[in-house]
């Protein structure tokens, strides 16, 4: 049998959907948030907008914004390959609107590749960055860096919307601890539902289908696992002062939380 009939057998779509379901298992609000995102660019861009769907998995981000905004595009970015093949399968090229890159953040090269993937579209800056629940992979340094790199790449007027946890400060451990609280209780409610997928389930999942209906990806999971593996697992957890400090110092002249459930945040910057 060849590869390609091996690899029409597996459903793309049903692994989307156990994507997003998983995801919202841990971000019950999380269509909330991409709604309020993609109404800042239906009433702060151009129809016509060329958007950067930052760090964006299997596409979640773009798939939501080429169905709301006919006229949009988007340049779709990450680094893992099992969720950029998930995603282009999927959504393909969306009639040429949805162009996707396999690009590390920690590299400041990236910045090269968009800027050639503008060019290509005939444009010379973005009208928008989105992204959701992906920086906080960056170590705080880096993270300072790339929005440095954001604001190089977005015209004038032009949006960032970032949407992740943010923390409340250390001054503030009353503010941390019914945030906790609060992610603990809506866990807690959801377990209680029943057949719920976590983020780990699901990659095991679909590691174990996908090679029993076609062997030929396991290059795919290993280069997953070899990238995991070296992941700085401390993370970023940059607080959310320092996100709208990183954000001004770059060029953004306006900064502030446009919508917010504890420390869940959407973070909305326009560049100067």
């Amino acid at each position: 049998m060849s590869t390609k009939t091996l690899a029409k057998e597996i459903n793309w779509q049903h692994w989307m959907e156990r994507w997003d379901t998983q995801q919202s298992y841990h971000l019950p609000m999380r269509e909330e948030r991409f709604n309020i995102m993609l109404d800042s660019v239906a009433a702060l861009c151009p129809a016509d907008s060329v958007v950067l769907d930052l760090a964006c998995g299997p596409g979640s981000i773009s798939q939501r914004l080429l169905a709301q905004l006919p006229d949009a595009r988007s340049i779709a970015v990450d680094y893992d390959p099992v969720l950029l093949k998930l995603g282009q399968q999927t959504l393909g090229d969306a009639d040429g609107r949805l162009h996707w890159l396999k690009l590390d953040l920690n590299n400041p090269n990236w910045v090269t590749q968009i800027q050639a993937t503008l060019a290509h579209l005939g444009r010379s800056h973005l009208d928008a960055v989105l992204s959701s629940t992906a920086l906080h992979w960056l170590t705080t340094p880096r993270l300072i860096e790339v929005y440095r790199e954001l604001a190089l790449l977005t015209r004038p007027g032009g949006l960032l919307l970032n949407a992740d946890h943010m923390a409340f400060p250390p001054t503030l451990p009353s503010f941390r601890n019914l945030a906790e609280q609060a992610r603990a209780k809506s866990k807690l409610k959801i377990d209680n539902q029943g057949s719920s997928e976590d983020f780990q389930q699901w990659w095991t999942a679909i590691e174990t289908q996908w090679l029993s209906e076609d062997p030929t990806l396991q290059p795919l999971f290993d280069e997953h696992h070899a990238h995991y593996e070296v992941r700085d697992r401390r993370y970023g957890k940059a607080l959310a002062a320092l996100h709208l400090s990183a954000l001004a110092d770059a060029g953004f002249i306006e900064a502030d939380t446009i919508w917010q459930r504890y420390d869940n945040r959407v973070v909305l910057a326009v560049r100067g």
